[in-house]
């Protein structure tokens, strides 16, 4: 009998407008390098910014509004060097919502390579915390997929066929039936371990190495 692993499935949960979640693409940058095809993560979007508006109405009110979250992202990544924020993001900068970017994202999941996807996963990210750029609008999304070499037709006829938009809801709803908390959300072990939040790199590192060596009679040991 082959001794031969199963590939760990890693289902990760992401926001491209959080924060928290572009704190975590270092980290998932580092369990791809040090794991190689021992893993496979596969990406998927939650809802948390599908409408900023009434996010900030709702949650930021009383705390300064976009001024007051700006202040508060600006905060909670300066102790992250590999995540650079633009300080005029939300106070100057501010996307009415992620989900044209979710839905462009699952779009050229369906017309490009993986590593295509996440580059572009990773570009649009980028332009947002770094350059301070409204992903948002359409125009701008096009304008990365262009600067990166993507065949915007071939995105463009998955979005306009409804095969993204379905792809982009499935997310959402499967996020929604799971009860995810929010973004960033890492699945494992078929859905019996789910790591949320701020989770450092050791914490994640161990659990996928207990993972991958735990044997196949015993029950997974989260």
């Amino acid at each position: 009998m082959s001794s031969k692993k199963e590939t760990l499935i890693i289902d990760y949960y992401s926001d491209v407008l959080c924060v928290w979640a572009w704190i975590a693409q270092r980290r998932i940058d580092e369990l791809n390098a040090q794991f190689g095809d021992k893993i496979l993560i596969n990406y998927h979007y939650i809802d948390v910014f599908g409408d900023t508006a009434t996010k900030m109405q709702e949650q930021w009110a009383q705390k300064g509004l976009y001024q007051g979250f700006s202040d508060h992202v600006v905060q909670s990544a300066s102790s992250f060097k590999d995540a650079p924020v633009n300080p005029k993001i939300w106070s100057v900068i501010r996307p009415t919502t992620s989900a044209n970017a979710h839905l462009v994202l699952k779009a050229a999941s369906q017309t490009h390579t993986p590593q295509d996807t996440i580059t572009l996963a990773l570009n649009i990210r980028k332009a947002f915390f770094q350059d301070a750029q409204d992903i948002s609008d359409l125009e701008v999304l096009r304008l990365i997929m262009s600067g990166q070499g993507l065949n915007y037709e071939a995105i463009n006829n998955a979005i306009n066929k409804g095969t993204a938009l379905a792809a982009l809801m499935n997310d959402y709803q499967i996020a929604k039936k799971n009860n995810l908390k929010g973004s960033p959300t890492y699945v494992m072990d078929n859905g019996r371990q789910t790591s949320y939040g701020n989770v450092g790199f050791r914490v994640l590192q161990a659990n996928v190495q207990e993972l991958l060596k735990h044997p196949e009679d015993e029950a997974s040991w989260c």
